[in-house]
Formats: C-alpha cells, sequence, structure tokens
C-alpha cells in the first residue's frame, strides 16, 4: 500500500500526463478541485476530450446555469464553458477523456 497526499498534486490532478501524477498516462485524467467563492476560469473548450464534472459540495456557474451537490455536468468535445465557483469550500471531481495534453483552447 502507497500513500499520496491530494495536496501535493498540482490544481487537484493526480492522474494523467502531469507532473506529480500518481499515474502518468495520456489515457484519463482525474482531478478532485476545492474552490473558494469567487475563484473563476475562462470560458475554454476541448477539441478532444470529453470532461465530466461532478459536484461534490458548494455551488458553481457555467455558462449562466447554477449546478450544485450531485450534479454530474458532461462537457463534449468543442463545447465552451467557463466557470464559476458561487460558494467557499466547493468540492468538485473531474474526469478528462483522453488525457489529451495541450487540448484547453482559452476563447478571447
Amino acid at each position: 500500500m502507497k500513500l499520496a497526499k491530494l495536496n501535493e498534486m498540482t490544481k487537484g490532478w493526480f492522474i494523467g500526463d502531469f507532473y506529480p501524477s500518481l499515474l502518468r498516462t495520456q489515457d484519463v485524467e482525474v482531478a478532485v478541485k476545492t474552490y473558494r467563492k469567487g475563484d473563476y476560469e475562462e470560458a475554454h473548450f476541448h477539441k478532444v476530450a470529453t470532461e465530466y464534472t461532478v459536484i461534490i459540495s458548494g455551488r458553481v456557474k457555467m455558462n449562466g446555469k447554477e449546478y450544485t451537490k450531485n450534479d454530474i455536468i458532461i462537457i463534449e468535445p468543442c463545447e465552451s464553458t467557463d466557470f464559476e465557483c458561487l460558494e467557499n469550500d466547493t468540492v468538485s471531481v473531474v474526469v478528462k477523456i483522453p488525457g489529451s495534453p495541450n487540448d484547453k483552447y482559452v476563447l478571447k
């Protein structure tokens, strides 16, 4: 048995083609992300990957729509979204398939 710490991973990403990673792969990326109220990510999309976001706790807004605990948001390739955290200590799990390094395109 091994032990790792989520707070030692980059922005909560613990599986994927980056360092550090518990499993170095381009097949998938997995993260547990914690946000503070007001945290924001610019609108972006992926050309190849599908992204699955599960809201574990808290509230977020993506593309003007609010999501809360137990919501699962599926973002298909070439669909864009922004992200705004609406409550402190919001937690999400994100799975991106395939991992596709450099597959993030910020809208200007």
